[in-house]
């Protein structure tokens, strides 16, 4: 029996791994699959409309590989560093312009925030880093001015830095009043790898390629990204072709047309659960603007879904007491409403 239940153990265990290791793309497998299965005709069309959609992205998917590769391999990300020195109300504009441009990736900041507030950076400075990353960085910016427009690529940038400004303040304003004197859980604050850059920031060498290693690591970002945004945009092109197809125009805008107030707090609130990736959301909200959302509807959806996502509020909520993890949701929420009504008003005008 156990000669028998080893190998099916060991099966299992290795399907769980590939499917944690390559589930984006088995997700877009299965769904033209499945395609293939019930309705061939729309598995060709999807097919081609991701194929299609790639091509013209193209140039700027490789403008924003070499952007990520490029603060790698000279270590510009070290600059951040330099944002939380100084006064407060100076530290939560500086942390909110670094988080707004910033080219951390989702595993460095998280740790870095850790060292921050370990430290003893207030967290009103912290915040405005934290509300402001998620939204927007270099390459997401290069991406949005390609799916959608420089215009929106611009506003979700000042939103970015606004909302981060408006978060470090109100936190600014309650620790003046004694509260979130202490903000990490229990165990919380060793640094992690994040936390040498502040603790000893490096400096920059803009001609990476004078260096072997960091050669190598310009190759290995380019390579590590590459793969990450062709499997986030294919799945992204493939639900927006199967959202072309079956999703009624007049049912978008019914829901999230218009210029009034309901559009954008729909979108606020629909983009918590719904929200799949910033590189990914972004052809999703081009084709809902296409079949009629408000683009202040479509503002509030990428901005509220950013900073909520499920990855984002878990590793939150992971670092950070209760009554810290409740703000930020509260800041994130109100911010992206915000965003979504001034841009409404702004696209009227």
């Amino acid at each position: 029996m156990t000669d028998v239940s080893l190998p099916r153990a060991r099966f299992r265990a290795s399907l769980g791994q590939i499917w944690r290791e390559q589930r984006v793309w088995l997700t877009s497998c299965l769904i033209l699959l499945a395609l293939a299965v019930f309705d061939p005709g729309q598995a060709w069309e999807s097919a081609g409309f991701a194929g299609d959609a790639l091509m013209r992205t193209a140039p700027y998917l490789v403008l924003s590989i070499a952007i990520a590769a490029w603060a790698g391999a000279t270590g510009a990300d070290n600059l951040i560093a330099r944002a939380f020195t100084g006064a407060p109300i100076l530290m939560i504009g500086l942390a909110a312009l670094a988080g707004g441009i910033s080219p951390f990736c989702s595993c460095g900041v998280i740790p870095l925030i850790a060292a921050l507030l370990a430290m003893g950076v207030p967290l009103s400075a912290v915040m405005a880093f934290w509300l402001a990353s998620p939204i927007m960085d270099p390459s997401m910016f290069v991406l949005t001015a390609g799916v959608l427009d420089l215009e929106f690529a611009v506003a979700k940038t000042v939103t970015a830095i606004g909302l981060g400004v408006f978060g470090g303040a109100v936190v600014h304003v309650l620790a003046r009043g004694g509260a979130l004197s202490d903000p990490l859980r229990e165990g919380v604050g060793n640094g992690g790898c994040g936390g040498a850059r502040v603790r000893a920031p490096k400096p920059v060498v803009w001609r990476f390629w004078t260096e072997a290693e960091r050669r190598t690591k310009f190759g290995k970002t380019a390579a590590s990204t590459t793969v990450f945004l062709a499997k986030w945009l294919t799945l992204a092109f493939l639900l927006e072709s199967l959202m072309l197809a079956w999703v009624p125009a007049e049912t978008v805008t019914a829901l999230l047309g218009g210029t009034g107030v309901m559009p954008i707090l729909t979108a606020t609130l629909v983009g918590v659960p719904a929200y799949l990736n910033g590189y990914a959301a972004l052809p999703l909200v081009g084709g809902l603007i296409d079949q009629g959302m408000a683009p202040g509807a479509g503002m509030a959806f990428l901005v509220a879904g950013g900073v909520t996502s499920i990855p984002a509020a878990m590793a939150v909520w992971a670092l950070a007491r209760p009554q810290v993890f409740a703000i930020y949701i509260l800041l994130s929420l109100s911010g992206a409403f915000a965003a979504g009504l001034l841009f409404q008003i702004w696209v009227s005008i």
